[in-house]
């Protein structure tokens, strides 16, 4: 093959049937939903849209029909960059589009009920456990690299493009539960929880990149000693460079997933902030109303002024089961 020059690198293009059957599957059902939440009166975010179309889709493209696929079988660092692509960028892009979501606005309600459920499933909700999608992400990586998977993909196609679906879909199972607005986790996972998952994941994620990148024993090194250009860096070094960029990506990755995080910790503060105003200021207007009444009906209805029940004035947060008003009582009991 021809060197691999900068203009090569951005120019080289070959056509990969099945990856782009699933972009334009999965791009036509996100861009159906968002037609018909917005003909429906309602609203999508177009940056939700763009997220989805330009990092998700966008990232599946350039891993699976750019340079990187045209030189992955003569060099390891593009295969090892089109793997943490797959693994991890286009999974952040499609979740960031929150597609569960636009499917429980855009479906009729009898479809997302069954949608729901099967995203809340026994099955489903042991593999995005996020624990478990952690530990299945990491042992993708590894078993790719470090079993015969890899270096048998690089010679049948059909298992190089199922290696492909494998990375993408072991890496949404973590991410996409996170970001989602969607209830698919376990109650304790809070913002302040995922934050800290997702933390603990940035670490982990990096695990590969280093692994690699140190590991004595080439990786597929039959295929690649024998397909290796006379222009290319040594083989050894090749596999450095690539572990190098794994670990980069990984560690780049990390920063925006994690501020998507806290930016909807926040919202959800925001959110929560303004309930809470709403309903004191409700409980204000109820206690507020009999002292507002006129002196004839007051004199009408009682001989003197009356207190009001200790049961009436009491505040809401004292009487109510919700999450709000056990945070107050919590915070009250502290003072």
């Amino acid at each position: 093959m021809a060197e691999l020059t900068v203009g090569r690198l951005l120019t080289s293009w070959q056509l990969d049937v099945p990856a782009l059957l699933l972009v334009l599957a999965l791009g036509g059902l996100y861009g159906w939903g968002v037609r018909r939440v917005r003909g429906g009166g309602g609203s999508w975010p177009v940056g939700r849209t763009a997220a989805f179309a330009v990092l998700g889709l966008g990232a599946l493209v350039v891993a699976t029909m750019s340079a990187l696929a045209v030189y992955d079988h003569v060099l390891f660092w593009p295969a090892a960059v089109q793997n943490i692509l797959l693994d991890l960028v286009a999974p952040l892009g499609l979740a960031l589009g929150d597609p569960l979501r636009l499917a429980a606005e855009a479906l009729p309600r009898g479809a997302a009920a069954r949608v729901h459920r099967a995203m809340t499933g026994r099955l489903v909700r042991l593999l995005t456990f996020p624990l478990v999608s952690t530990a299945l992400v990491l042992a993708t990586e590894l078993t790719i690299y470090f079993t015969p998977y890899f270096a048998t993909a690089l010679r049948v196609g059909w298992l190089h493009e199922l290696m492909y679906l494998h990375l993408l879909a072991a890496g949404c199972l973590f991410v996409v539960p996170v970001l989602t607005r969607e209830e698919t986790l376990p109650a304790w996972c809070t913002h302040p929880v995922r934050a800290a998952l997702v933390f603990l994941d940035g670490v982990i994620d990096a695990v590969p990149g280093v692994v690699v990148m140190t590991h004595g024993t080439l990786i597929a090194g039959a295929w690649y000693l024998h397909h290796h250009p006379s222009w290319a860096p040594d083989v050894r070094q090749d596999q450095q460079i690539g572990g190098g960029a794994m670990l980069s990506i990984a560690e780049l990755v990390a920063l925006p997933f994690l501020l998507a995080i806290l930016f909807q910790w926040a919202r959800a503060e925001r959110v929560q902030t303004a309930a809470l105003d709403r309903h004191l200021d409700e409980q204000l207007a109820r206690v507020s109303a009999p002292a507002q009444a006129s002196p004839a009906a007051t004199s009408a209805t009682a001989p003197g002024p009356a207190a009001p029940s200790a049961e009436r004035v009491r505040p809401w947060w004292e009487t109510e089961e919700n999450e709000v008003a056990a945070r107050i009582r919590r915070q009250h009991g502290e003072r």
